[in-house]
């Protein structure tokens, strides 16, 4: 997130524009705002190594302070601004924040925070002018708290970096905690450099940003790019409409999406698809797995400008794909750009091509750790330290592209078959009348476990018995008999993350409660 030359060489170039509302911050703005909020941290004692945390919709001063930050050597921890006040708390506690910075949208969950959180020293509340009946408790204006310090930079400036959590899909959140470089703020480090040509981006790209930016890929892409003199058109929040508009709008090059946000578009009709695409030249898709039909079915729209990648935050190994090489391996998430992929069944042999196993990474990227968590760190390494894992499944064909098939967690067995969810969810997206699917396994007395899909219809009022035996017949069609769902629910809205990802264990957990209680009634 840091400015550099440009805000001295293009200082009137614009930075970020917040769609649909149309603010803009230049480069010179950017580095300004970013110098006041530095030296407010300097004034709180904070600097390299400490923690903060910021509670914040896709918003200007969100941006500004991950900038203020990155040049004060602290961890930042943005926290997924979803949750409720008792999962962010445990955050913002867990990360040892000792400043938080929220906003009046965010106020009423917010407001929880402070009790919960006696680490923090200070908390800022942006929108939020000095007196707005937003200000409870602790909470102080952030304009006005910045308001007296100088818009110069300090001196000894230092590399701050962010500490993410994973998004908790399978239980407690975890941080993902890398080394604090020691660097100028203006260095490039190599896994920036890494990054860059993993995503593909350029400098002087105008780079459109659909999801949240607490999370790694998108805050990433946006921190490369203001590195590069981008423009970067910042969504407040995803709308496949909108998408289309300001990639029209603003002549969008480059962009990084989730495959829901291409199914999403795929759903639209006819004549609201109807939008100039001709400025883009490289989207790049990640996050979770994209299903072969919606690929297919973007690159007959968009031509071959979709390139794939597949990493976790941890960066422990990193794969991607060109669209020619997609098109030749399709379903992969591509060959590695960094670490060695190493497939192993549970017993540590090594899978042939083609046998899916755990995915572990060989390589310089096995140096992190989870924060606090030692007895988590050392279960996602291997006895040597020389190999790691984040509890993907999958496998390498004989050309070494990589498939994934699910996370460990979510794996069904039942009647002692292994059956990977991932496989029926991508099945069931692409039938008409469905906008999305949610697969696991449910209690079954016989096999221990039955295949439950819960789906999200296009139109609700269709959400009936007669959908239910559509997709039953559609998957016994497609896939074979054990695979299949046993049945079929509804919902109204699928409990997906705006970063892409399922949020599978409320659903599951329904269901696994509710069998637990039958039980010991019985």
């Amino acid at each position: 997130m840091y400015p550099g030359r440009y805000a001295t060489e293009h200082p009137d170039r614009p930075a970020i524009i917040m769609a649909p509302r149309g603010e803009v911050l230049t480069y010179a703005d950017l580095d300004a705002r970013a110098n006041r909020l530095a030296a407010l941290f300097r004034s709180e004692g904070l600097g390299p190594g400490d923690h903060i945390a910021l509670f914040m919709e896709n918003n200007m001063e969100m941006i500004v302070a991950m900038s203020a930050a990155e040049r004060s050597g602290l961890f930042y921890t943005p926290v997924n601004s979803f949750l409720s006040a008792s999962e962010a708390a445990y955050i913002i506690d867990d990360s040892q924040s000792r400043l938080v910075i929220t906003t009046a949208a965010k106020a009423p969950v917010a407001q929880g925070f402070p009790e919960l959180c006696p680490k923090v020293t200070r908390w800022l509340m942006a929108d939020a002018d000095p007196g707005s009946t937003a200000l409870t408790g602790p909470y102080e204006s952030y304009s006005a708290a910045v308001a007296g310090f100088v818009t110069e930079p300090g001196e000894h400036e230092r590399l701050g970096t962010p500490m993410f959590y994973s998004s908790g899909t399978t239980g407690r959140p975890k941080a993902i905690k890398r080394a604090l470089p020691d660097a100028h703020p203006g260095e490039i480090l190599a896994i920036e450099d890494f990054g860059r040509k993993l995503f593909h981006l350029r400098e002087g790209m105008r780079f459109l940003s659909p999801a949240p930016l607490y999370h790694s890929g998108p805050q990433s892409t946006v921190a490369i790019g203001l590195r590069l003199g981008a423009t970067i058109v910042v969504m407040e929040k995803f709308d496949a409409e909108q998408y289309l508009e300001l990639v029209e709008q603003h002549r969008i090059t480059h962009s990084m999406v989730v495959p829901t946000m291409f199914s999403r578009m795929l759903k639209l009709p006819e004549d609201k698809r109807n939008h100039d695409i001709s400025s883009i030249e490289v989207v790049v898709h990640g996050a979770a797995p994209c299903p072969v039909a919606v690929k297919e079915a973007m690159l007959d729209w968009w031509g071959p400008v979709i390139y794939e990648y597949y990493g976790g935050t941890e960066a422990n190994g990193m794969c991607g794909c060109t669209p020619e090489e997609w098109l030749a391996h399709k379903g992969t998430v591509g060959r590695p750009f960094m670490g060695e992929p190493v497939i192993l069944d549970d017993d540590g042999n090594e899978c042939p091509p083609g046998v899916a196993g755990n995915i572990w990474f060989r390589g310089e990227g096995s140096g992190f750790e989870y924060f606090n968590d030692p007895g988590k760190t050392a279960e996602a390494k291997d006895p040597t330290g020389t190999m790691s894992r984040i509890g993907d499944i999958g496998y390498l064909d004989e050309d070494g592209f990589l498939y994934l098939t699910d996370r460990q967690a979510f794996v069904i067995i039942s009647g002692g078959v292994n059956i990977y969810p991932q496989e029926i969810e991508n099945l069931l997206v692409t039938h008409p009348k469905v906008m999305d699917a949610a697969v696991f396994g449910v209690p079954d007395e016989d096999f221990g476990e039955a295949v439950k899909a819960v789906i999200q219809a296009v139109d609700p009022a269709q959400a009936d018995s007669d959908l239910a035996a559509e997709l039953s017949e559609f998957c016994r069609a497609n896939l074979a008999k054990f695979k299949c769902p046993k049945s079929f629910d509804f919902t109204d809205e699928m409990p997906r993350l705006p970063t892409g990802k399922l949020y599978k264990k409320p659903l599951r957990d329904a269901y696994w409660t509710t069998a637990d209680a039958a039980a010991s009634r019985a």
